[in-house]
């Protein structure tokens, strides 16, 4: 723990308007599961973060205002997180928050890209069907019908296609990471922890039961928790779901990342 269990958040102005530090927007309370994985890759790089607020979606009732009209106007888009750095341009893709910081994290800190190419195709290649279009959290979020599986473009035939696609993803990682411990090791890629260890457990928490020693519960994400609780026992999810990719989701969490996670919010 590097931080107060009640982390102070500045306005989304004040950290667009600083010229030094790393600031990521946030929502307090909820473990955003980009956000999150963004946190747990700057922890293990040893890069101080400022937290910022990130507006959430939707009309303003008192104001009529589009929530996050700001946001956009300062980064051109409105998905969570925005990363600031310095007086540098802000960082909304995932690979582009990931390439900055590995060149500003800390001396001594893992290599989270790969210096072997192969193994950086690899690693990308993991990281691609975790977190991006069509990939675990893509498909998750279109498993049931509202607001943000809209924006992740819901509907009825790839709402049904998205738990099969769910389970491939579940049964190539677990397939990686039985092949890495024949070899020795307990990494997907290599010998030594990469992004895509740290983005793939951050990421299945949304299949998994995590515990509150894990990730604690608040009055925000209470509902988050038992949706993705509810993920790891539907069938065809709890089938694929072997003590390697629990064990390893473990490992990686409470070795290299901030562990119990650190939200603010309302604890329960």
């Amino acid at each position: 723990m590097t931080e107060n269990q009640t982390p102070n958040f500045i306005s989304l102005d004040d950290a667009a308007a600083m010229t030094e530090g790393t600031r990521i927007t946030f929502i307090p309370g909820l473990q955003a599961l980009y956000a999150e994985a963004l946190k747990n890759i700057c922890y293990a790089k040893g890069i101080p973060v400022i937290r910022a607020l990130h507006p959430q979606m939707g009309v303003d009732k008192v104001t009529g205002e589009d929530r996050q009209a700001r946001l956009y106007e300062l980064t051109s888009q409105t998905g969570l997180p925005t990363m600031f750095y310095n007086e540098e341009r802000p960082r909304n893709v995932w690979t582009e928050q990931l390439a900055l910081a590995e060149s500003i994290g800390s001396a001594g800190s893992p290599t989270l890209i790969p210096e072997n190419y192969k193994h950086r195709v690899d690693m990308f290649g993991l990281c691609a069907i975790t977190l991006a279009e069509d990939g675990l959290v893509w498909n998750m979020r279109i498993l049931n019908d509202g607001a943000l599986s809209r924006k992740y473009g819901y509907n009825e035939h790839a709402s049904a296609a998205a738990p099969e696609k769910i389970v491939e993803i579940i049964s190539v990682i677990d397939a990686c990471l039985d092949q890495q411990a024949q070899r020795g090791s307990q990494y997907l890629v290599g010998d030594a922890v990469s992004a895509a260890d740290i983005y793939w457990a951050t990421m299945s928490m949304c299949i998994t039961a995590t515990p509150p020693e894990v990730m604690p519960v608040t009055q925000q994400n209470q509902g988050m928790l038992k949706f993705f609780a509810s993920n790891s026992k539907r069938p065809e999810i709890a089938k694929v779901l072997s003590p390697r990719i629990l064990d390893h989701q473990r490992y990686i969490l409470t070795t290299y990342c901030e562990t119990p996670a650190v939200l603010g919010g309302d604890p329960l």
